[in-house]
């Protein structure tokens, strides 16, 4: 099925990714021109090494067309957003106004990245939060790429159960288990996650000062967002798990703060909730726009969805992947079209309305808007597809199932250690949990199996831990980076990198201790 497992083999199946990480992180370049020579390596690798033909190659590129085109939807609708609502002064708006209402950068933080970002991933994901928080926290005054790493970072614990429970799904139908037996395992994996990743915000915010000053709030706001989503995933409500956790902590944290702020201005006369509000307003029409679209009018506007049929591939060494269809493009429901809604209704009002008060020149151009959206575009088009492509030829030639057999070959006891980390090689390399759960699935469940270990407790770190490497994959990187002028792509990989191993890491002793110890 594949080439002997050997250092060399593992090395080079590792090559494009390693290749990709060097010049990211190593020389700094943009993910435009790192995905080119990645997809190259894994071009040259597969041939040479693994097996691969040119029918294969062909195959996988054209996947990686409505993989890519899937997540480029949202970037691009993300992009328009942002440039809507720019232009319209809203960001200078709530960057102004936000910071009077939390007290510090810590809360300002933890409020957008983590609590609003939250919701917004259990509403849409597929790499909406990151675009839509990290220009709003760079408007309060966060540095580029500190901003796009807490936005990345900040929501990331609500993927499996976010955009509708489309990873947990898929961790459903890959594995063959019922929901009901893995609900209660993932949604206390995740509930660790949640507090970890609302602990890296803190980090990156402001050190050991934020963790002190915030840690309490931290703690009730993440027991909150917790509870509600494993108590609706324990129910069996796995599409609704991820929004009403989000929802929960929004409305429990903006109460919280509105009552400080009350507090605090009484003798100030600083705030005004009036201006935060009007400029939220942008995002208010987005989260009905999502409602609406993704909990009551799904069916309707799933009419027209892409999917074309691909054929099966298989290397000279026997590694088959089955014929099928493509990544559906659900044109009229994808996350990327109710951005595409939210934009026009939101251009309709200021447009009619005009700009806010702090917009200097007062105008409001539609042609600027589109022509900012289009430059803004072309980087992060480039990047995403090289990388989807070179993940897509990994794939097809066993490179990446190569990679997921030398974490978990003869582990032994120390295999709950690594599951995690399988989960999230599979979302770092495709920069999806979905598609790593729907990749290791089946691995991490055989494994367990065959070494008697739990297995909705070894899925539950398999899908937490995809969860997390997806806020370090590069496609993400650039997702984040896409809305933010100035943020650097390589040194928010680094940051992010950090940040998510130590995550990955600390699921992985959860896991060691829960297998081992607990039972």
């Amino acid at each position: 099925m594949l080439p002997p497992l050997t250092i060399w083999t593992v090395l080079l199946a590792a090559a494009p990714i390693l290749m990709v990480l060097y010049l990211m992180i190593g020389r700094n370049w943009e993910g435009s021109k790192a995905g080119i020579m990645g997809w190259a390596t894994a071009v040259v690798v597969s041939l040479f090494a693994f097996g691969a033909n040119l029918p294969l190659l062909l195959i996988a590129a054209g996947r990686a067309i409505f993989l890519a085109l899937f997540v480029l939807y949202v970037i691009w609708m993300a992009l328009l957003l942002y440039h809507v609502v720019n232009e319209a002064g809203v960001i200078s708006a709530i960057g102004q106004e936000l910071p009077k209402l939390a007290d510090g950068r810590a809360a300002q933080a933890l409020l957008l990245s983590w609590v609003f970002g939250s919701f917004l991933q259990g509403a849409t994901g597929f790499g909406v939060p990151a675009a839509v928080v990290a220009p709003l926290l760079v408007g309060m005054g966060f540095a580029a790429d500190v901003a796009v790493t807490m936005a990345l970072v900040g929501h990331a614990w609500a993927v499996t159960f976010g955009s509708l429970g489309s990873s947990f799904i898929s961790l459903v139908a890959t594995t063959g288990l019922p929901g009901e037996l893995l609900a209660n395992e993932t949604g206390i994996m995740l509930g660790i996650c949640g507090l970890a990743t609302g602990t890296a915000v803190l980090w990156l915010a402001g050190g050991r000062q934020a963790l002190w000053r915030q840690g309490g709030f931290l703690l009730g706001i993440g027991l909150v967002m917790t509870a509600v989503q494993w108590g609706l995933a324990v129910m069996g409500l796995w599409t609704l798990a991820a929004f009403g956790g989000g929802l929960a902590g929004l409305v429990v944290a903006v109460v919280y703060f509105v009552r400080l702020a009350a507090q605090r201005t009484q003798a100030e006369n600083r705030f005004d909730l009036g201006r935060l509000l009007w400029a939220f307003f942008p995002y208010a029409i987005l989260i009905a726009v999502v409602a609406m679209g993704q909990i009551w009018l799904g069916d309707v506007l799933d009419f027209w969805v892409v999917a074309p049929d691909f054929a099966a591939t298989q290397t000279s060494y026997g590694w088959t992947v089955a014929a099928g269809p493509a990544r559906a493009i659900d044109v009229f429901g994808h996350a990327g079209a109710l951005l595409l809604y939210t934009s026009l209704l939101v251009f309709a009002w200021y447009h009619w309305r005009g700009p806010l008060p702090m917009k200097k020149d007062g105008r409001y151009n539609g042609r600027l808007i589109w022509q900012k959206t289009l430059k803004g575009s072309i980087k992060p088009t480039i990047g995403i597809y090289t990388l989807v492509a070179m993940a897509q030829t990994m794939q097809h030639a066993g490179m990446t199932q190569m990679l997921a057999q030398a974490l978990s070959a003869n582990t032994g006891p120390i295999f709950p250690l690594l599951s995690p980390f399988i989960g999230a090689l599979g979302a770092f390399m495709t920069g999806s949990n979905t598609n790593s759960n729907v990749v290791f699935g089946q691995l991490q469940q055989q494994t367990a199996v065959a070494l008697h270990l739990s297995v909705p407790v070894i899925l539950a770190a398999q899908t937490a831990g995809g969860a997390i490497g997806g806020l370090f994959a590069p496609a993400k990187v650039i997702v984040g980076c896409s809305t933010v002028p100035g943020a650097d792509e390589g040194r928010v990989l680094k940051l992010a990198t950090l940040s998510g191993l130590s995550i990955v890491l600390l699921i992985g002793l959860a896991t060691w201790v829960w297998v081992l110890w607990v039972g």
